[in-house]
This record gives structure tokens, sequence and C-alpha cells, in this order.
């Protein structure tokens, strides 16, 4: 419960861009929204200055109980780079779930930069084809999910738009943004900080300055 209050859960969950209620059935929509949240924090990974999606997706596996949890209840990992055939050709999605809930796959696409509605093409061939080649007759239509670095939410709603598969697109963020909001609103600006320093330069010699809390000298 405290890990949860400290990554704001409620304020995250079903929080994340979707199509649910235009692609699936009322009774599943409602639910599938409440399982992707927005964003995802994986303050578990360490990240260097280089953007670089594998490493990311080999620190999400080297942690992948953490994973899962972050992902919520009902995730159950299926692999990582699962290839798919589709003629001759082979594919690898980055990650594939499934969710006892939902009783579906979740194919989910890293990307290290903001999202791109060009992204929605490729996570369809992946989803078209988890369901031709894996999906049980009884499964139900298998969920995408990109978690972009970044994402315009107009620029999210307008790609989903007539998309006819059911996708949710999410940012991930490497730690918990604006967990301290109130030491964060005390802390003086780069300018302040300037400005103080400019201020000392020239003043008395450190020797001659009264310590701080000293009472006023007599006569004064």
């Amino acid at each position: 419960m405290a890990v949860q209050i400290e990554t704001r859960l409620h304020e995250r969950s079903g929080k994340a861009i979707t199509n649910f209620k235009a692609t699936m059935p009322p009774s599943d929509s409602d639910l599938a929204q409440q399982s992707f949240k927005d964003p995802y924090v994986f303050d578990f990974v360490a990240m260097s200055g280089k953007r670089d999606e594998r490493d990311l997706e080999n620190q999400l596996i080297r942690h992948v109980e953490k994973f899962l949890l972050e992902l919520g209840q009902g995730f159950a990992f299926v692999g990582r780079q699962v290839r798919l055939t589709i003629s001759s050709d082979e594919f690898f999605t980055d990650l594939l779930f499934y969710n006892f809930k939902l009783r579906c796959f979740v194919v989910i696409e890293l990307k290290a930069t903001a999202f791109k509605p060009e992204y929605l093409g490729q996570i369809n061939m992946y989803m078209s084809a988890v369901d031709d080649l894996l999906a049980h007759a009884d499964d139900q239509p298998t969920i995408g999910l990109l978690l972009c670095k970044t994402k315009n939410n107009v620029v999210a709603e307008y790609a989903l738009r007539g998309f006819n598969k059911p996708v949710g697109i999410a940012e991930w963020e490497a730690e918990i943004a604006g967990s301290l909001p109130e030491i964060a609103s005390t802390l003086p600006s780069i300018s302040e900080l300037e400005a103080e320093l400019s201020q000392g330069i020239g003043s008395k010699p450190v020797e001659q300055r009264e310590p701080v809390g000293a009472s006023p000298r007599d006569g004064a």
C-alpha cells in the first residue's frame, strides 16, 4: 500500500489513452481501461543518458517481478522478443504478456522516444499475428500497449480514432516525478542562487561578519 501511495497509483490508473470503448464490448472495455495506467513508473531501472530501448527492455526483464507489480494484477509474463513467423519473414515482439482477468494476450512495445502515429502500424501487425499464431479460440482479441518516453495526448487520440484494434498509449518514467512537491517548491531557483552569490562578492571579509544568530552589539 505504501508503494502504491508513493507512486500515486490512484492518479495513474485508467489514465492511458485508449480506444477500448470503440473496440471492445462494454463489459470488457471498463476493466481493460482500469488495467492500464499513465505514466508507468519504472523507478527500479537505471537509464543512462543514451536512449536505448533494448537497454530498457533488458532491465525490465532483469526486474520482471517489479515490472509485473507495476503492470498490475492479472498480468503474467510470456516472453521477450517472441518470434512471430509470417510467411517466410520473422518478426519479434518486445514483450508479450497474458492477462488472466481480460483473458487475452497483451503485446507491449517499448519506445525510448516520443509517440509517433506510425508505431500503431507496427503493433497492429504484431497483435494480428499473436491472434492467429498464439491465441486460443476462447481468448479475447489481443490488446496492444505502446509505452513511449513522451506523447502528445491530442496526437495520440487522433491516431487511435478509427483504429479497429484495442490499443493503449502511455508514457514511462524512470523515477517518481513530482513525489516531493512541498520540498521542490521551497528550493530557490538557479537565478535566485546566482543573485545571492553575486551580492556576497565585495562584502566585508568573513572574519568581520557576525555569527548567525548572534545578538547585535551595543551601540550598533
